[in-house]
């Protein structure tokens, strides 16, 4: 499995220290909190493979989803970190890195509610992957000085080599998750007895399902190379709305198929830079919408390769396509975790509602979107140390989007009239 590393990098925020936790500072006598103070008690399990090579202390975080405040524990001899914390909705994440590999593990919404409690923490294998979601813009730009109003049609994702060698995009596919939003009813999650989340076997893709075609070696991506492609509009959006994005250029790639999504707003002709066979092919619809939607506000997103099978096949078996629980007609497509070869989820970063739709494996954290229609984007950072060694962009990998992504005030792809964009 093409899973990614994961790596924690705990802070510590001035409120924090003032709630603190036992590992960091003895809670006084007179604490204001004194009441409402929890113990969450945290066991530790590994996989078998690295049984006696733990080490004696390993720090576990506590993030708390209503106040942003967090936490940091580290574990005893026997794998347990206790955290005295207020009541409050949390995400609970590790990571250790035994001989160069990385095991990580992570829990989300986490309650605490007038008691103490107990919390089983597993740590899985992960691997780096090849191809990497480098950006992803989905947040809109306002149709100022134009006119006014919002503007939404200009959306994209640019795909990245970080590996050492070719990359083929043929075949490669993608798909956003069931439920479309971080803040809506997640119907995909359950809990266990012991509180835990329990994530579904597959991977709920919605309403639509494209793929790159080619034959096998297309679509070469050398090594820091990245990939364009507009889920919208592969139009100069810019040449209507200066504050908005051009992609009607030369080898970037859309999202387009007019008799299934007519909707000419979202999906006009495509420009006359995009060749017809960087067209991405629509393997199959399973939504009611004339247009594809992907949130945004809060989108997961995910890129994978059909394995043993092909794409076409998986999809025409009537179970591995089933309603969205509670819905009369909208249905996904059940895609196997182990065909995943990137994914990113993004919350609402105005909200405190936010649930966690990808599995810890593909990735333990979130990154927040908290402006939108602004121009706003989720751009990953880069590996400088790496990158200044191997003479081509590496990017941040740590299978936790929440330390590999920022929300940037710009678009990668917007160009100001000074730089040569819409005067």
């Amino acid at each position: 499995m093409e899973f990614k590393k994961n790596i924690i990098l705990p802070l510590l925020s001035a409120g924090c220290l003032l709630l603190c936790l036992t590992s960091c500072l003895e809670l006084s006598k007179d604490n204001p909190y004194e009441e409402n103070l929890y113990k969450m008690k945290i066991q530790l399990h590994f996989p078998d493979k690295i049984s006696g090579k733990v080490p004696s202390r390993v720090e576990v975080e506590m993030f708390n989803i209503n106040t942003g405040g967090r936490f940091v524990a580290a574990s005893d001899a026997n794998g347990v970190a206790e955290v005295t914390v207020i009541n409050g909705m949390y995400r609970v994440s590790s990571s250790l890195v035994l001989d160069d590999v990385l095991f990580n593990a992570s829990e989300d919404r986490v309650k605490i509610a007038g008691q103490d409690r107990e919390l089983g923490l597993h740590f899985l294998e992960i691997v780096p992957g090849e191809l990497l979601i480098k950006e992803l813009y989905v947040g809109g730009c306002s149709k100022m000085p134009v006119e006014k109003g919002d503007y939404q049609s200009d959306k994209y994702v640019i795909l990245h080599n970080n590996s050492e060698k070719v990359y083929y995009l043929d075949s490669l596919c993608i798909g956003t998750l069931s439920p479309y939003n971080s803040t809506a009813a997640n119907p995909w999650l359950d809990k266990d007895a012991f509180g835990n989340t329990v994530y579904q076997p597959f991977l709920p893709i919605i309403q639509a399902l494209w793929r790159f075609g080619g034959d096998g070696k297309t679509f070469p991506l050398q090594p820091g190379e990245d990939a364009v492609l507009a889920f919208c509009g592969a139009i100069d959006h810019s040449a209507i709305y200066p504050e908005s994005i051009n992609l009607n250029k030369k080898d970037y790639f859309v999202c387009y198929n007019h008799k299934f999504f007519p909707n000419t707003i979202y999906h006009p002709v495509p420009g006359d830079q995009i060749r017809p066979e960087r067209h991405l092919e629509l393997v199959i619809k399973m939504g009611r919408a004339n247009a594809y939607s992907i949130s945004i506000s809060s989108p997961t997103f995910v890129i994978f390769k059909a394995k043993g099978t092909s794409i076409e096949e998986f999809v025409s078996k009537s179970d591995n396509v089933i309603p969205v629980p509670g819905a009369s007609i909208d249905k996904v497509a059940c895609i196997p975790p182990e065909w995943v070869i990137d994914g990113m989820e993004v919350f609402n970063g105005t909200s405190t509602s936010n649930t966690k739709r990808l599995m810890p494996l593909i990735d333990a954290g979130a990154v927040f979107q908290n402006a939108f229609y602004m121009g706003h984007s989720m751009k990953r950072k880069v590996n400088e140390k790496k990158t200044a060694a191997l003479g081509y962009e590496v990017l941040m990998d740590t299978n936790n989007s929440t330390h590999d992504f920022e929300e940037t005030d710009r678009a990668s792809l917007w160009r100001a009239p000074e730089e040569g964009g819409q005067k």
